[in-house]
């Protein structure tokens, strides 16, 4: 009777191993951004993700949030962030837009200022897989990801000297915010968090 059980235990993974092959090689998974979402992909990756955040070490800020850090963290979102997060104000950009999970944008609603500062400081060094969130840990100094982290972390109480280095650039033309604001508004929360 145990080999029985024992051979439909493994029969059953078998099965389920074939099963999810054949569900990605006959081409049936969606790949593109625009496609629908993958079965549990959404639960899956969050579930993945904070498993990891429970791992690794929920160290304090190494940099003190004051204007100093927070100008700098501004300069480093607007140069390596705000392609996909947007700034103050705007909507997403055909980058931000055209990505699956849309990225949240940070600086709209409550963002990302309810993460904890290791949280996000995490998520800019080691990346995002499954959702287009690069890492920066070969990029940027660690000052830079903290600085960063800081500035979305405080992304709902910026200083005037901050709200001005994150304003767009002079003489730019924002994309008409009017053109869909309830679903930008509506694709912020579904970020993995």
């Amino acid at each position: 009777m145990f080999k029985g059980i024992l051979l439909g235990i493994v029969l059953g993974f078998v099965l389920v191993f074939v099963g999810a092959y054949f569900y990605f090689a006959s081409g049936q998974a969606p790949v593109t951004t625009n496609s629908p979402e993958m079965p549990f992909e959404r639960k899956v990756a969050k579930l993945a993700l904070h498993a990891y955040l429970g791992k690794v070490p929920h160290a304090n800020p190494p940099v003190p949030v004051d204007e100093t850090n927070l100008l700098a963290g501004a300069k480093v979102y607007k140069e390596n962030c705000a392609v996909c997060h947007g700034l103050p104000g705007e909507p997403h950009n055909a980058i931000g837009d055209g990505m699956f999970p849309k990225p949240p944008l940070l600086f709209r609603g409550v963002g990302v200022t309810d993460d904890e500062t290791w949280e996000s400081y995490t998520k800019v060094s080691g990346g995002i897989r499954m959702t287009g969130m690069p890492g920066f840990k070969d990029r940027l100094s660690d000052t830079q990801m903290w600085q960063v982290s800081v500035l979305v972390k405080n992304a709902d109480k910026l200083l005037p000297s901050v709200k001005a280095e994150l304003a767009p650039p002079p003489g730019t033309v924002a994309p008409a915010a009017a053109a869909a604001p309830a679903k930008a508004a509506d694709s912020d929360h579904d970020h993995v968090h």
